[in-house]
């Protein structure tokens, strides 16, 4: 139903409003929101040419079910009915506070599960085309030694490990193992975890310490006065390099990971394997990469699949 016109005049949606800013400190685009919602209410329940004050306590939870269905039946999307359902619990719980109404009639009513979003992903070839980068611009004079050879190495290690930014900027040169090909990080939880170093990273890293000579307790990954690098100067540099590969300038460090995952299960890893790797708790939280490209499950069925092809 289109907004009451009048709704903005009804007493309890000013208080309600003056306590959003007071209060709650609301953004404006929120405080705007959360108005409309409540006039797009009154104005299912009452109608749009009703006149405030409307009778709040006459609500109850079966036109408030009925009223989150009408949009989930009219394809809103998830988010919107979710924000709907937050701005008028927020709105009778208020009104519960200033004993204007009893009972809370969207309490108990839940919105539509919020539709899981599968990571964004580079390609191989992107990802190479990416960890290029830093080289290329040494070569090209646009940037000094030490720079393109840490952040080769920092780039090759997300990439190599599946590490998040913070655990990767944490590292000591004590944590890496040369001769094993491996490092240990601490990740959530104050939780160790051994990662395994590829040949590119590993060739990196080597350099790297060439070149700083830093001892066993220093920080692997400095600017140029030594002091250890945060994950924010880490991403400006990865937008630096996107643009220069001509990639989204909205891809993160944690991207890395993210194809990190995909690719290792792509080329036939095990769930398990990379779960220890990502130093997930849950085997589910990995899983959704297994979801990322269907090409590879899809081939795999129809060339194993005893019915997937006519073999006649």
């Amino acid at each position: 139903p289109k907004p009451s016109r009048n709704a903005f005049a009804d007493p309890s949606i000013r208080r309600f409003e003056s306590y959003l800013l007071a209060e709650r400190n609301v953004s404006d685009h929120t405080r705007v929101g959360y108005l409309g919602d409540l006039a797009q209410f009154a104005a299912f329940v009452w109608g749009s040419a009703a006149d405030p004050p409307f009778a709040w306590r006459e609500v109850d939870e079966t036109g408030a079910r009925r009223f989150l269905s009408d949009f989930g039946e009219a394809s809103a999307q998830a988010t919107t009915v979710r924000r709907k359902l937050s701005a008028l619990r927020s709105f009778f719980r208020f009104l519960q506070r200033e004993n204007l109404v009893t009972d809370n009639p969207f309490l108990s009513l839940r919105g539509p599960r919020k539709a899981k979003t599968l990571p964004k992903v580079l390609s191989v070839k992107d990802v190479e085309r990416f960890l290029g980068r830093p080289q290329a611009d040494f070569a090209a004079g646009r940037l000094d030694e030490f720079t393109a050879l840490r952040d080769t190495a920092i780039f090759e290690t997300l990439y190599s490990t599946g590490c998040r930014i913070s655990e990767v900027t944490a590292l000591n040169w004590k944590e890496i193992d040369f001769r094993r090909g491996s490092a240990i990080v601490t990740g959530k939880g104050a939780k160790d975890r051994l990662v395994i170093l590829g040949s590119p990273a590993l060739a990196a890293l080597t350099k790297l310490r060439d070149r700083v000579n830093g001892a066993d307790d220093d920080p692997v990954f400095v600017n140029h006065r030594g002091r250890r690098l945060s994950p924010r100067f880490v991403e400006r540099h990865m937008k630096r390099y996107l643009g220069e590969a001509e990639l989204p300038a909205d891809l993160t460090p944690h991207k890395l990971r993210h194809s990190f995952a995909t690719h290792l299960l792509d080329a036939g890893a095990d769930l398990r394997s990379v779960q220890e790797m990502l130093g997930h708790e849950s085997i589910l939280t990995t899983e959704i990469y297994t979801h990322l490209d269907s090409s590879t499950w899809q081939s795999n069925i129809l060339k194993h699949h005893p019915r997937a092809t006519d073999r006649h």
